[in-house]
């Protein structure tokens, strides 16, 4: 019976000195910009989808409230998978939104009409604009692997994303850039 539990103590250690060595290893090819980055990441993601349900209710065309809701969803899937990464180079999330981030929200909820409208879809624009750029530099030059394959995912859907607000600008004849 001694035997056994020293057995299984010593399978034990082993798994957890694996583990470390292992997180160890994932953590230690993250920089210091790997890691910012996806501390950004997550924090504009939040924003997003802040701003997203922000739009999906006060929105007064359809394809922008169906945008908001886009944003819900899609950046909700990219936080939980950004969410993992971070773990996995010991990246703590933030708990909320950046002050900027809640300035703009603040805005955008005392507008109402075409002044939210058009607020939001240059919020947007900008903001997926500058978003990409990261993404795609983070996908380029990244140390981890981990975080620059989900730099690259993630530029993917944010290009997505700025294409189909750009449409939603010319169509609603709102000037960006």
């Amino acid at each position: 019976m001694k035997m056994q539990a020293l057995v299984s103590l010593s399978c034990s250690c082993i798994l957890l000195t694996a583990g470390a060595v292992a997180f160890a290893q994932a953590s230690g090819d993250a920089s210091a910009t790997d890691r910012h980055f996806v501390h950004e990441a997550l924090a504009g993601g939040m924003a997003e989808v802040e701003l997203g349900q922000l739009a999906s209710q006060k929105g007064t065309s359809d394809d922008i409230r169906q945008f908001g809701q886009k944003m819900v969803e899609d950046h909700t899937r990219m936080g939980a998978h950004m969410r993992e990464v971070a773990g996995q180079i010991g990246v703590k999330p933030p708990t909320g939104l950046s002050a900027q981030d809640q300035t703009l929200k603040a805005r955008l909820e005392g507008l109402s009409g075409a002044q939210f409208d058009t607020a939001y879809v240059r919020a947007m624009v900008m903001d997926h604009e500058t978003d990409l750029k990261a993404f795609q530099g983070e996908a380029a030059s990244g140390s981890s692997q981990a975080v620059k394959d989900a730099a690259n995912q993630g530029a993917a859907v944010v290009s997505q994303h700025l294409e189909m607000i750009k449409q939603i600008a010319a169509t609603h004849h709102v000037a960006v850039n």
